[in-house]
């Protein structure tokens, strides 16, 4: 009687897990093609990867991706139906696709366990830093433009009077960059202006204006240079994605070498000229 009731209580156990099995598969899955489900891992993964790639969430993605996989086992069974998965041409890709992701995987990973340490990420910005010369001086420019010369003349002889420089580029300004800032340009390379601007700005000394107005393809300008620095090298911060593209990239050239190091190669298969550059046999 125990028996019989143990064995019965075991069926039941049996079937209530059986009948959850379904539901389970189901749930792991974002469609079924000819009986063949499409794994909710595959979509999520297509998901992620447009994601990365820059696609917005636009209303209706999951949509186009569920879509677009039901698309692609449609044609894969069709192509599979036809036996082009047996073809040599289609097992060759497939092994070269193969080899591609493993070898984008395994520098994936070794990144991801050897980190860049940030003491490491610092001593080579200041490495950086100590080998890399200044580009120059920078001018804190004010200017004054107008129309006609006859105008910038007589802007300059306020000036000299006592009017404030700032004061006039604010009323008389046609830059509409600067006019409100009293005609402020703020620290830039000399480079960065028409030629006939950076000529004159750079024989000015701090705090002095040119004594005649300036002509340029926009018209004439009164310059007055406000100081000088030495340009400043870039922070940490602003360098940091550089750096750490340039660490990272030498230390998979050193782990590449070290795979390339402890494999023995055997070619069976020369060239007549076996070496890089070789031009081919004519």
């Amino acid at each position: 009687m125990f028996k019989n009731t143990l064995t019965l209580s075991r069926m039941a156990l049996t079937l209530v897990i059986v009948s959850t099995l379904p539901l389970a598969a189901h749930a792991q899955n974002i469609a079924v093609v000819n009986g063949k489900p499409i794994p909710k891992a595959r979509y999520e993964a297509l998901l992620k990867q447009l994601k990365s790639q820059g696609q917005p969430e636009v209303p209706g993605l999951e949509v186009q991706v569920r879509d677009e996989l039901v698309l692609r086992e449609m044609f894969a069974q069709e192509a599979e139906r036809q036996g082009l998965a047996a073809t040599p041409e289609f097992k060759a890709q497939m092994e070269m696709a193969r080899q591609g992701i493993l070898i984008s995987n395994m520098f994936t990973d070794y990144q991801k366990k050897n980190p860049l340490a940030d003491a490491d990420i610092k001593a080579e910005y200041e490495k950086f830093k100590a080998d890399s010369k200044t580009t120059g001086t920078q001018y804190r420019a004010r200017h004054i433009l107008v129309e006609k010369e006859d105008e910038a003349k007589s802007l300059i002889a306020q000036i000299n009077k006592g009017a404030k420089f700032d004061d006039l580029a604010k009323k008389n300004s046609k830059d509409p960059g600067s006019k409100d800032k009293g005609g402020d340009l703020d620290f830039a390379d000399p480079k960065a202006y028409v030629p006939e601007f950076s000529a004159a700005l750079m024989k000015l000394q701090k705090g002095e204006m040119t004594s005649t107005p300036v002509k340029s393809d926009f018209g004439y300008h009164i310059i007055k240079l406000e100081d000088t620095r030495e340009t400043p090298f870039p922070a940490l911060e602003t360098m940091r994605p550089q750096i750490e593209q340039r660490m990272n990239q030498q230390r998979l050239a050193k782990f590449r070498e070290e795979i390339r190091a402890k494999t023995k190669t055997d070619y069976v298969f020369s060239f007549d000229k076996d070496k890089a550059g070789a031009e081919p046999k004519k």
